[in-house]
């Protein structure tokens, strides 16, 4: 993010942006603070498979609650976004939707 947005971001995060992505049906756990770096946030999202991960996130940000409110309202915020793929382990412990973990 840039310098002094992490906690505006955080706040919108949390407030409208995971409820958003979870309306379109992702599993989101975060937003996380970096401990080392206060300009970067991190967060998860799960999907059931590739394909479905593939078919959410072209209609999230496709769609006008991104175009129009999400979008807009972060875009000056971010300095940097970085994302990476990765797959569960057969002993991965999951963390339930109603935890507050």
């Amino acid at each position: 993010l840039k310098p002094n947005c992490r906690e505006a971001f955080i706040t919108y995060f949390e407030q409208e942006n995971r409820k958003a992505l979870r309306d379109f049906g992702m599993l989101v756990f975060g937003p996380l603070r970096d401990l080392d770096n206060p300009n970067i946030v991190h967060w998860m999202r799960a999907f059931d498979n590739l394909d479905a991960r593939d078919r959410i996130k072209n209609s999230f940000y496709s769609s006008s609650i991104w175009h129009d409110k999400i979008e807009p309202t972060v875009s000056h915020m971010i300095d940097h976004m970085e994302a990476s793929l990765s797959e569960t382990t057969n002993g991965f412990e999951t963390f339930s939707e109603n935890s507050n973990l």
